[in-house]
C-alpha cells in the first residue's frame, strides 16, 4: 500500500513539474514556442478547489495562485502519506 500511495504523490509531484512547463513556454515563448492563453489549464486542474475558491482576488493575483495551488493539494497529500504511515506501524 505504501509503494502505491508514494508513486501517486510523485506522479503529481511529475505532473506539476509538467504543468509548470507548459505554463512558462505558453505563457513567456521559452524555446519558441507560440504564445498561448490557455496554457496554465493544467495548473488550474491540479490546482482545484483551491483555484476556484481565490476566484474573489483581483485578476492580476490570479496567476500567482494558479502556480501555487497544486502545492496546496500536494501538502495535502503528503500530509496523508505520513498519516497512514504511522498508522500502519
Amino acid at each position: 500500500m505504501g509503494w502505491l500511495f508514494r508513486l501517486f504523490v510523485w506522479g503529481f509531484v511529475i505532473l506539476y513539474a509538467a504543468a509548470l512547463l507548459a505554463y512558462g513556454a505558453g505563457t513567456f515563448g521559452w524555446a519558441g514556442v507560440e504564445k498561448d492563453p490557455l496554457s496554465g489549464i493544467f495548473l488550474i486542474l491540479l490546482g482545484q478547489p483551491w483555484v476556484i475558491l481565490f476566484e474573489v482576488l483581483p485578476e492580476f493575483v490570479r496567476p500567482v495562485v494558479a502556480v501555487l495551488a497544486p502545492l496546496a493539494n500536494l501538502a495535502i497529500l503528503v500530509g496523508i502519506f505520513r498519516l497512514v504511515g504511522r498508522r500502519t506501524n
